[in-house]
Protein backbone atom coordinates (compact mmCIF):
# COMPACT_ATOMS: atom_id res chain seq x y z
CA UNK A 1 0.00 0.00 0.00
CA UNK A 2 2.84 2.78 0.73
CA UNK A 3 4.52 1.43 -2.27
CA UNK A 4 1.00 2.55 -4.22
CA UNK A 5 0.92 6.06 -2.13
CA UNK A 6 4.56 6.37 -3.25
CA UNK A 7 4.13 5.99 -6.81
CA UNK A 8 1.39 8.87 -6.55
CA UNK A 9 3.56 11.28 -5.91
CA UNK A 10 4.34 13.62 -8.61
CA UNK A 11 7.43 15.94 -8.78
CA UNK A 12 5.37 18.16 -10.83
CA UNK A 13 2.91 20.46 -8.71
CA UNK A 14 1.60 22.25 -11.87
CA UNK A 15 1.41 21.17 -15.69
CA UNK A 16 0.46 23.96 -18.13
CA UNK A 17 -2.09 21.70 -20.78
CA UNK A 18 -2.52 23.32 -24.00
CA UNK A 19 -5.28 22.63 -25.92
CA UNK A 20 -7.96 23.62 -28.21
CA UNK A 21 -11.39 25.76 -27.87
CA UNK A 22 -12.65 23.30 -29.71
CA UNK A 23 -13.74 19.44 -29.04
CA UNK A 24 -12.54 18.06 -32.47
CA UNK A 25 -14.75 15.66 -34.48
CA UNK A 26 -13.74 12.27 -32.77
CA UNK A 27 -15.23 11.46 -29.59
CA UNK A 28 -11.27 10.28 -28.60
CA UNK A 29 -9.94 13.62 -28.20
CA UNK A 30 -12.64 14.54 -25.64
CA UNK A 31 -12.03 11.55 -24.38
CA UNK A 32 -8.42 12.14 -23.80
CA UNK A 33 -8.93 15.70 -22.79
CA UNK A 34 -10.74 13.88 -19.42
CA UNK A 35 -8.62 11.20 -18.92
CA UNK A 36 -5.32 13.31 -18.57
CA UNK A 37 -7.72 15.45 -16.38
CA UNK A 38 -8.15 12.94 -14.16
CA UNK A 39 -4.42 11.16 -14.31
CA UNK A 40 -3.25 15.28 -13.36
CA UNK A 41 -5.98 14.18 -10.27
CA UNK A 42 -4.86 10.69 -9.36
CA UNK A 43 -0.88 12.03 -9.28
CA UNK A 44 -2.06 15.83 -7.04
CA UNK A 45 -1.25 17.75 -9.97
CA UNK A 46 -2.58 21.09 -10.96
CA UNK A 47 -3.85 22.64 -13.97
CA UNK A 48 -2.66 25.71 -15.71
CA UNK A 49 -4.37 26.55 -18.92
CA UNK A 50 -6.00 28.67 -21.32
CA UNK A 51 -8.50 29.71 -19.57
CA UNK A 52 -11.67 28.70 -21.63
CA UNK A 53 -14.62 26.65 -20.98
CA UNK A 54 -15.42 25.39 -24.29
CA UNK A 55 -13.69 22.56 -26.24
CA UNK A 56 -11.11 20.41 -24.77
CA UNK A 57 -9.66 23.31 -22.52
CA UNK A 58 -13.26 23.15 -20.45
CA UNK A 59 -13.47 19.69 -20.46
CA UNK A 60 -9.59 18.94 -19.15
CA UNK A 61 -10.32 22.16 -16.66
CA UNK A 62 -13.61 20.40 -14.99
CA UNK A 63 -12.11 17.22 -14.65
CA UNK A 64 -9.53 18.69 -12.72
CA UNK A 65 -11.59 20.59 -10.90
CA UNK A 66 -14.38 17.90 -10.38
CA UNK A 67 -11.57 16.10 -8.85
CA UNK A 68 -10.31 18.67 -6.37
CA UNK A 69 -7.14 20.16 -7.71
CA UNK A 70 -6.60 23.60 -8.15
CA UNK A 71 -7.17 25.18 -11.46
CA UNK A 72 -5.65 28.53 -13.18
CA UNK A 73 -6.82 29.91 -16.53
CA UNK A 74 -5.25 32.64 -17.96
CA UNK A 75 -6.54 34.20 -20.41
CA UNK A 76 -6.50 37.77 -22.45
CA UNK A 77 -9.23 40.34 -21.46
CA UNK A 78 -10.42 40.21 -25.05
CA UNK A 79 -10.89 36.76 -25.49
CA UNK A 80 -12.82 36.56 -22.77
CA UNK A 81 -16.19 36.94 -24.19
CA UNK A 82 -15.83 34.55 -27.05
CA UNK A 83 -13.75 31.93 -25.34
CA UNK A 84 -15.30 31.71 -21.97
CA UNK A 85 -19.04 30.46 -22.06
CA UNK A 86 -21.04 28.71 -19.41
CA UNK A 87 -19.46 28.59 -15.67
CA UNK A 88 -15.99 29.12 -15.04
CA UNK A 89 -14.23 26.85 -13.08
CA UNK A 90 -10.96 27.59 -10.47
CA UNK A 91 -9.18 31.01 -10.67
CA UNK A 92 -9.38 33.04 -13.73
CA UNK A 93 -6.50 35.40 -14.48
CA UNK A 94 -7.16 37.97 -16.68
CA UNK A 95 -3.71 39.55 -18.94
CA UNK A 96 -3.59 42.15 -21.63
CA UNK A 97 -2.70 39.87 -24.12
CA UNK A 98 -1.04 36.55 -25.77
CA UNK A 99 2.28 37.24 -25.07
CA UNK A 100 1.39 37.89 -21.40
CA UNK A 101 -0.99 34.85 -21.13
CA UNK A 102 2.08 32.39 -22.47
CA UNK A 103 4.43 34.28 -20.17
CA UNK A 104 1.90 33.92 -17.62
CA UNK A 105 1.19 29.67 -17.97
CA UNK A 106 4.92 29.25 -18.03
CA UNK A 107 5.73 31.12 -14.99
CA UNK A 108 2.75 28.86 -13.15
CA UNK A 109 4.19 25.55 -14.52
CA UNK A 110 6.50 22.59 -13.94
CA UNK A 111 5.92 20.88 -17.23
CA UNK A 112 3.65 21.71 -20.39
CA UNK A 113 1.40 19.12 -22.06
CA UNK A 114 -0.25 19.59 -25.33
CA UNK A 115 -3.48 18.09 -26.40
CA UNK A 116 -4.79 18.18 -29.88
CA UNK A 117 -5.34 21.32 -30.93
CA UNK A 118 -5.22 24.16 -34.21
CA UNK A 119 -3.01 26.97 -34.80
CA UNK A 120 -2.81 28.54 -31.30
CA UNK A 121 -2.28 25.18 -29.64
CA UNK A 122 1.13 24.61 -32.49
CA UNK A 123 2.29 27.78 -31.53
CA UNK A 124 2.19 27.57 -27.78
CA UNK A 125 3.71 23.95 -28.23
CA UNK A 126 6.78 25.52 -30.07
CA UNK A 127 7.58 27.97 -28.19
CA UNK A 128 7.80 26.23 -25.30
CA UNK A 129 10.27 23.90 -27.43
CA UNK A 130 12.22 26.74 -28.32
CA UNK A 131 12.61 28.04 -25.11
CA UNK A 132 13.82 24.62 -24.21
CA UNK A 133 15.94 24.23 -27.02
CA UNK A 134 17.82 27.83 -26.12
CA UNK A 135 17.95 27.09 -22.58
CA UNK A 136 15.62 29.47 -20.99
CA UNK A 137 13.95 26.36 -18.95
CA UNK A 138 14.43 22.70 -17.95
CA UNK A 139 10.70 21.82 -18.09
CA UNK A 140 9.44 18.71 -19.60
CA UNK A 141 7.25 19.33 -23.06
CA UNK A 142 4.84 16.29 -23.16
CA UNK A 143 2.83 15.58 -26.72
CA UNK A 144 -0.53 13.73 -26.16
CA UNK A 145 -0.97 11.79 -29.32
CA UNK A 146 -4.04 11.12 -29.50
CA UNK A 147 -4.83 8.51 -32.52
CA UNK A 148 -1.93 9.60 -34.12
CA UNK A 149 -3.08 13.33 -34.63
CA UNK A 150 0.73 14.36 -34.18
CA UNK A 151 2.28 11.61 -36.05
CA UNK A 152 2.40 14.12 -39.17
CA UNK A 153 4.21 16.39 -37.01
CA UNK A 154 6.41 14.40 -35.62
CA UNK A 155 7.49 13.05 -38.76
CA UNK A 156 7.94 16.70 -40.20
CA UNK A 157 10.46 17.26 -36.87
CA UNK A 158 12.12 14.25 -37.82
CA UNK A 159 12.73 15.45 -41.30
CA UNK A 160 14.13 18.91 -40.39
CA UNK A 161 16.32 16.76 -38.14
CA UNK A 162 17.78 14.85 -41.17
CA UNK A 163 18.04 17.64 -43.02
CA UNK A 164 20.23 19.74 -40.62
CA UNK A 165 17.91 21.97 -39.65
CA UNK A 166 16.87 20.60 -35.79
CA UNK A 167 19.92 18.81 -33.43
CA UNK A 168 19.25 15.32 -32.68
CA UNK A 169 19.76 16.97 -28.89
CA UNK A 170 16.95 19.32 -29.36
CA UNK A 171 14.78 16.47 -31.01
CA UNK A 172 14.55 14.97 -27.69
CA UNK A 173 12.67 17.59 -26.38
CA UNK A 174 9.72 16.33 -27.59
CA UNK A 175 8.26 14.05 -25.20
CA UNK A 176 5.29 11.89 -26.73
CA UNK A 177 2.91 9.00 -25.73
CA UNK A 178 -0.52 7.80 -26.86
CA UNK A 179 -2.14 8.00 -23.44
CA UNK A 180 -2.11 10.24 -20.44
CA UNK A 181 -0.83 7.70 -17.73
CA UNK A 182 2.32 6.88 -20.49
CA UNK A 183 2.51 10.30 -20.96
CA UNK A 184 3.03 12.07 -17.73
CA UNK A 185 5.12 8.92 -16.27
CA UNK A 186 7.54 9.60 -19.85
CA UNK A 187 7.45 13.56 -18.23
CA UNK A 188 8.23 12.51 -14.96
CA UNK A 189 11.39 10.67 -16.68
CA UNK A 190 12.80 13.30 -18.56
CA UNK A 191 15.88 14.28 -18.32
CA UNK A 192 17.00 17.48 -20.28
CA UNK A 193 20.34 17.53 -22.81
CA UNK A 194 20.30 21.19 -24.59
CA UNK A 195 23.31 23.36 -24.70
CA UNK A 196 22.86 26.35 -22.34
CA UNK A 197 22.82 28.77 -25.18
CA UNK A 198 20.80 31.74 -23.48
CA UNK A 199 20.35 30.62 -20.40
CA UNK A 200 19.86 34.18 -19.02
CA UNK A 201 16.91 34.75 -21.31
CA UNK A 202 13.67 34.73 -19.58
CA UNK A 203 10.24 34.75 -20.57
CA UNK A 204 8.86 36.25 -17.31
CA UNK A 205 9.21 40.01 -19.09
CA UNK A 206 9.85 41.26 -14.97
CA UNK A 207 11.83 44.04 -15.97
CA UNK A 208 9.39 45.73 -18.10
CA UNK A 209 6.58 45.65 -15.34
Amino acid sequence: MEREIEMKVSKFKRICVFCGSSPGNKTSYKDAAIELGKELVSRNIDLVYGGGSIGLMGLISQAVYDGGRHVIGVIPKTLMPRELTGETVGEVKAVADMHQRKAEMSRNSDAFIALPGGYGTLEELLEVITWAQLGIHDKPVGLLNVDGYYNSFLTFIDKAVEEGFISPTARHIIVSAPTPKELVKNMEEYFPQHERVASKLSWENEQLD
